[in-house]
């Protein structure tokens, strides 16, 4: 069985949020599942916290040295094992990553101005069908290792986009299917109508148009990654109670992109 690529928004995961508990139920299923989890706004607030200033490029957080060591702190480390730790609570059983670990991720460093940010990136599924064939769930933290052309370097670590790493990742796995988790129910068209499914070709002018912006036109290029090699690609509003679980029975809601 091939295996679910689901993309969690860290907007989405709160005291009252079922994903966690969905999560399991369906590796109790036997469905394998690998998680790539969001956090930017743990991240903008720990930069807060800590007097780092944290500014934005197109919706592209521009990372310097200080601000890569937050986000890696934040996202590898708190984010990445709480929610670990809640798979566990709950009776699953989890693996924490980030893309720096086993060389999982390498990216490269192609725009200067948004500083240590990764793009291009390289997957290596190899650890990962490893860990789902022993029964685990990956759980991975968007920070990658660096594919750097210098050696006057002070860091191998990039900070790559959740939705980036997410279709990546699903592509390399061939997954079954890629499903965003958001905070919003779906792509809406210039009406505000949602759009319950769309082709690759009009998605990519709903971004290009700018009718789908920031966020949502960065999930829209993941799933036109993914869909070179996964059937479908699914953006569900995770805030509704068992939205995950409704999904993989087929009675969600949302926008499917694909042919």
């Amino acid at each position: 069985m091939k295996p679910l690529a689901i993309k969690i928004g860290g907007s989405t995961l709160g005291h009252t949020d079922t994903t966690v508990e969905d999560l399991v139920a369906l590796q109790k299923r036997g469905v394998p599942l690998v998680v790539i989890h969001g956090g930017a706004q743990a991240v903008t607030d720990w930069l807060s916290r800590l007097g780092v200033p944290t500014r934005f490029i197109q919706g592209l957080r521009v990372t310097d040295l200080e601000s890569l060591k937050v986000v890696t702190a934040v996202l590898a480390g708190l984010v990445n094992k709480e929610l670990v730790a809640a798979i566990w609570r709950f009776g699953g059983k989890a693996v924490g990553l980030s893309g720096a670990d086993g060389g999982l991720i390498l990216a490269k460093n192609k725009t200067p101005e948004l500083g240590y940010t990764g793009e291009e990136l390289k997957v290596n599924v190899a650890l990962l069908e490893t860990l789902l064939d022993a029964g685990y769930m990956p759980i991975i933290a968007p920070v990658s290792l660096g594919l750097l052309e210098s050696s006057d370097v002070d860091t191998n670590l990039l900070n790559v986009n959740g939705d980036t790493a997410a279709g990546e990742i699903a592509a390399a796995l061939k997954a079954e299917k890629l499903i965003f988790l958001t905070d919003v129910p779906g792509l809406y068209d210039s009406s505000k109508n949602l759009i319950r499914r769309i082709s690759p070709e009009r998605a990519k002018e709903l971004a290009a148009s700018g009718i789908a912006s920031g966020g949502m036109a960065a999930k829209i290029e993941a799933c036109l990654v993914a869909l070179t090699k996964v059937p479908v690609a699914r953006i569900i509003d995770g805030r509704v109670p068992h939205a995950l679980l409704n999904e993989v029975e087929g009675k969600g809601d949302g926008t499917t992109i694909g042919w």
